[in-house]
Parts: structure tokens; sequence; C-alpha cells
């Protein structure tokens, strides 16, 4: 039962990945399309996470940690040059 909706979190998790790719592709702005970027990110960390689980390997929720702190600093990077920009 629980696998079961494991599974669903990741496809529903997968499909979220699909919508914000969209979003950013489509986004007017640059903001806009940063924030697609980190919710993007954020999903993919979750997805990451799930493999650790389901693959029975604790070396994915390091590769996760770095990723976020990677997203984290590229999103703050982002939002000084856009700050800069006016």
């Amino acid at each position: 039962m629980a696998d079961t909706i494991y599974n669903a979190a990741a496809i529903i998790a997968l499909l979220g990945i699909v919508f914000t790719f969209v979003r950013m592709l489509l986004g007017p702005t640059v903001a806009d399309r940063t924030v697609a970027l980190d919710a993007m990110t954020i999903i993919a960390i979750s997805v990451i996470v799930y493999l650790g689980y389901y693959l029975n390997r604790i070396i994915y929720l390091d590769v996760a940690i770095v990723y976020a702190l990677m997203s984290f600093i590229g999103v703050v990077a982002v939002a000084r040059y856009i700050e800069g920009k006016k």
C-alpha cells in the first residue's frame, strides 16, 4: 500500500516538473522564469530523495542537499542580477 502511494507521489512530482518547465519557457519576465526554475529544482530534489528511498541508497540524500544548496545560491545570484538591472 505504501509503495503505491510513493509511486503515485513520484508520478505527480514528475508531472509538476513538466508543468514548471512549460512555465519556465512561457514566462514573460525573468523573475517568472527564475521562480519556475526554483520550483522545478525543489521538485527535482524531492524526486532525488524518493529515488534514494526506492533504491535504498543513502548517498542520494547527500546529492539532494548539495543540489539544494546550489539551487539556493543560483536563485540568490539571479535575484541580485535582476535587482542590479534597475
